[in-house]
């Protein structure tokens, strides 16, 4: 499990990096390599490229430096500028929403660990649509609803479940057409919440899978009916203790 200590700077750092002015450069500094074996990313209006690029920091790791072009590789734009291992040690996943005006990273912290960025266009420049990752605000939520009762997190400390894996569901490219939704053009994000309680002394209910929505265009987030049959099933309680 990380560190509490660790877990509150991370957060108070994206804080900071929510609010500072874009970055724009002519593109990524010395030391930075294009990682050939991480995915380069295209918009669907095929105007932006994002491109994720390493360096080899050698008593920390490797850091990774994410960078948007336009179509002629001009336009260098970097995306997470500020970033220390602590939210950038590992390539991500990119996914544009169908307009090509959002962009959701997928970014591993860990063993079991991953966490959610929003950003919004403006041009060919991207800003953090959220004052903290939408992973955290996805966990604030849950445990608002009934389904979080029995579980238990230090309010202070939101990653302090145990392999807190925050995803993206698949279909945000075409509006989750493939789970029947009918809903406006590039309005709704679905996102699935797990942790477990492996390691725990005392056990309490865990989920894997747990979905809801966010909104786009209102910032809030729901659990539609539809969704409750699958969710009661992400939820599993421990079982009685052995004597």
């Amino acid at each position: 499990m990380f560190d509490h200590r660790f877990r509150e700077a991370r957060m108070a750092l994206w804080l900071v990096l929510a609010t500072v002015a874009p970055a724009c450069a002519e593109g990524p500094g010395a030391g930075f390599k294009l990682d050939r074996q991480a995915t380069a990313f295209v918009s669907p209006d095929r105007t932006v490229r994002l491109e994720q690029y390493a360096k080899d920091t050698k008593d920390d790791g490797i850091l990774y430096q994410f960078w948007t072009f336009d179509r002629d590789h001009r336009h260098a734009f970097l995306l997470n500028p500020g970033e220390g291992d602590e939210l950038a040690g590992y390539a991500a996943g990119f996914r544009f929403s169908r307009d090509s005006q959002w962009l959701i990273r997928m970014q591993k912290l860990g063993a079991g660990y991953q966490t959610l960025f929003l950003y919004r266009r403006n041009g060919y420049q991207f800003a953090a649509a959220t004052a903290k990752p939408l992973g955290d605000l996805a966990w604030d939520y849950f445990f608002t609803t009934p389904a979080s009762k029995g579980m238990h997190r230090d309010p202070k400390d939101p990653y302090s479940l145990d392999h807190a894996f925050v995803a993206l569901v698949k279909g945000m490219d075409d509006n989750y057409a493939w789970m029947g939704q009918h809903w406006p053009d590039s309005r709704y994000v679905v996102i699935s919440l797990s942790f477990d309680m492996q390691g725990e002394d005392v056990k309490g209910p865990w989920i894997e899978d747990w979905y809801c929505i966010y909104d786009l265009k209102t910032g809030a987030f729901s659990v539609p009916a539809d969704f409750a049959e699958r969710n009661a099933k992400a939820i599993t309680a421990p079982g009685p203790a052995s004597q």
